[in-house]
């Protein structure tokens, strides 16, 4: 019974169907204004993700300068090291205040009124794919980040340095640069995960704070359209073939799980419910498949690490690689409101080499062990 129910209700929802070109869809003129603006953020992205790729940090010098505290050319070559490094953060959170602004720009323009989300979206193509840009770099450069901990460890090192300065009554040169309030906003964005992800859910609860006067469902539903969009366009050959390269297609996909997220974070009671507009649990289906000797793509391999994985029944993953999705949305971003994680939660992290907690039983730390070998194993299995 209750899968009819879901059949009748979900399985045969109308979802939008029209192509949405992510490659070359071009501005009209009444979205030329909004699309330059946006435009003249995103060509930074690329030189901003590059700089970020690049970065190696200032490990060894930081390393020696606190072994030999009394060292004054050690302390001034880890300084002169780590300076520079901090300039390159500031224009990176900088971004993401720029980003901020653009996104909450397309959000105005892609849930006004007259027109409904699927109109919009499809009216304004151009609009959409710079909102589909944003969410696909947001993605990239959290994920370089993360496998980047000489970031906070150089920032760190930064601000210890200042305050032992700024006791000690000197004034350095880069103050003038990175002052002391700058340096506290940037300590709050690299703190978290996921800054730049961070940050568009910011915008976009912000956004919908701000804007009293528009329904709530307007920005709700251009989100959750936007996800049935990928996701159509994914599971339908007809649009797949007319993507002239296998990259769009992990384009797609990201922004679908970016748009999710988003809509998690603004929706009252989240993406995550039987009663979302985004059926959650169909979605890891929709990744391509990847067959025996098949190159994986960059982006693939390239999965954020701090992510838990999703097992199937058995602790075992489906060896075509479509688990893809399922590591993205297997549980929201949102900040934890229990002080004890659900057991399942803790087999996810525990995926990720984290400890059992002490206060959980003997046989259920002993079944995160398991869970943990299994998950490992299937992990090698398929590549990820």
């Amino acid at each position: 019974m209750g899968n009819l129910l879901k059949v009748l209700t979900r399985e045969i929802e109308n979802y939008p169907h029209f192509f949405l070109d992510f490659e070359n869809a071009q501005p009209t003129e009444g979205e030329r204004e909004i699309w330059n603006q946006i435009s003249a953020v995103l060509q930074d992205s690329e030189s901003i993700l590059a700089d970020l790729q690049a970065y190696k940090g200032a490990g060894p010098e930081i390393r020696d300068a606190i072994q030999n505290p009394n060292d004054i050319q050690l302390q001034e070559k880890a300084w002169n090291a780590v300076c520079p490094l901090v300039v390159r953060l500031k224009r990176f959170y900088e971004f993401s205040i720029r980003l901020e602004k653009a996104l909450q720009s397309l959000l105005e323009s892609l849930t006004c009124p007259p027109y409904t989300p699927t109109q919009h979206l499809e009216r304004e193509q151009a609009l959409a794919k710079e909102f589909a840009e944003i969410l696909h770099f947001t993605l990239r450069f959290d994920e370089l980040k993360m496998r980047n901990p000489a970031i906070q460890n150089d920032f760190s090192y930064y601000r210890r340095t200042i305050s032992r300065n700024r006791i000690n009554n000197m004034h350095l040169d880069i103050e003038n640069e990175v002052n002391n309030e700058m340096a506290n906003r940037m300590s709050l964005f690299y703190a978290e995960a996921t800054p730049m992800l961070k940050t568009l859910s910011n915008a976009t609860m912000h956004f919908v704070s701000e804007n009293k006067t528009l329904p709530i469902e307007n920005t709700t539903d251009c989100l959750s359209t936007m996800t049935s969009v990928c996701k159509v366009m994914l599971e339908t050959p007809e649009y797949r073939s007319r993507f002239t390269s296998e990259e769009t297609l992990m384009f797609c996909m990201r922004v679908m799980v970016g748009v999710i997220i988003l809509y998690d974070h603004v929706h009252p009671v989240g993406a995550f419910c039987k009663t979302s507009k985004i059926d959650v649990s169909t979605l890891g289906k929709r990744a391509p498949p990847i067959r025996a000797g098949e190159r994986r793509p960059a982006d693939l391999a390239s999965l954020p690490p701090s992510l838990p994985s999703s097992p199937t029944e058995g602790g075992a993953l489906p060896a075509d690689g479509r688990p893809v999705l399922s590591v993205c949305l297997q549980r929201s971003i949102r900040p934890q409101t229990q002080s004890r994680k659900p057991v399942e939660e803790l087999r996810g992290e525990r995926s990720l080499g984290c400890k059992p907690p002490l206060w959980l039983p003997q046989h259920e730390r002993t079944s995160l062990g398991v869970s943990c070998g299994s998950m490992r194993k299937a992990l090698g299995d398929t590549g990820l």
